[in-house]
């Protein structure tokens, strides 16, 4: 399966979110309804509202509300990307100019918090008080990551664990509330609903694993950023955490000088050590592990087309190349 066949399993219900997701755009400030509908218009995947029409599906429901917390959870990441580009100070994202870089940061903050604001009106619509401590407690353990990312830039002595401690708030979280969610909201068994948790928290760690080798192993014409990207930044991504835990003395000073200073002057030789060490495999491989693991989950689910196509989407989140 590719990418469009597993669309097409739910291609009526994605119209439906598409449809909400402009419908609750609206607003009586023109520019928060400008920035928020170039934010969520600007060519993302949409992954995890695909996430939460395929559990639906994968359990034989077609109600409305699935298509509701689809909305909810892309509104929910929309405004986490918006916030983060400010933070980032980042100009490019999928290769279009960030929120920030057209209108400042200001309005990108405040547009987030709207974004925030009215994810939460669907979801008190929804009336399901496991779906909103679900989606309550996903909200702050992101921001927890977050802040736990900004706390280990530029510091060259963050351990593998504090790494996975980020890329789990900041990416699987979502992730995992996405799917967990969506089998929360069907009243599912206890045991379903945790298959379904680990299966979006092992497949959200296996994405951020491969987006931060595609940093050190991608196109950037592809990717709609740079190369390199997370270098300039100091982040200690999973890549050069192996690297100084197995090169020699001098490739390690050479790896925590960079992340110290940031910058991409020494890019090159970055991009030797990685390779040379076996970095950029090391963190394939573990992405693979998690698949595997997300993948061991859907056992519990009937067999169905939605089923394969949760399986595929595992498949094709560690094959991607942006």
């Amino acid at each position: 399966m590719q990418i469009q066949d597993i669309l097409a399993v739910v291609s009526e219900e994605f119209q439906a979110v598409d449809r909400l997701i402009h419908a609750q755009l609206a607003s009586r400030v023109p520019l928060v309804e400008k920035i928020a509908d170039y934010i969520v218009s600007s060519g993302g995947k949409r992954i995890r509202p695909l996430l939460v029409l395929m559990t639906a599906k994968a359990f034989a429901n077609k109600e409305a509300d699935a298509v509701k917390l689809a909305t909810v959870i892309e509104f929910l990441h929309t405004a986490t990307l918006l916030h983060d580009d400010v933070v980032d100070t980042s100009d490019m994202r999928r290769g279009n100019p960030t929120a920030n870089a057209k209108w400042g940061n200001a309005p990108s903050v405040l547009v987030g918090d709207f974004l925030y604001s009215r994810s939460f009106e669907m979801l008190v619509e929804l009336e399901c008080l496991p779906v909103m401590q679900i989606l309550a407690k996903a909200t702050s353990v992101i921001a927890e990551g977050e802040v736990l990312q900004l706390t280990n830039v530029k510091n060259p002595d963050t351990t593998e664990q504090q790494y996975m401690d980020v890329i789990h708030g900041k990416t699987a979280m979502l992730f995992e509330a996405s799917t967990w969610g969506m089998a929360s909201l069907m009243n599912r068994s206890d045991e379903e609903r945790e298959a379904m948790r680990i299966y979006g928290r092992e497949l959200g760690l296996a994405f951020q694993l491969i987006d931060d080798v595609l940093d050190y192993d991608g196109d950037a014409e592809t990717m709609g950023k740079n190369v390199g990207d997370d270098l300039a930044e100091g982040k200690p991504t999973l890549p050069l955490i192996h690297a100084m835990a197995n090169g020699s003395e001098e490739q390690r000073k050479l790896i925590r000088s960079v992340i110290r200073k940031g910058g991409l002057d020494d890019i090159s030789d970055v991009l030797n050590i990685v390779h040379e060490l076996g970095s950029i495999d090391y963190t394939r491989q573990k992405a693979d592990e998690c698949i595997e693991r997300a993948r061991a989950q859907l056992a519990i689910l009937p067999d169905s087309e939605a089923r394969n196509a949760l399986d595929a989407l595992a498949l094709l989140a560690v094959k991607r190349n942006q």
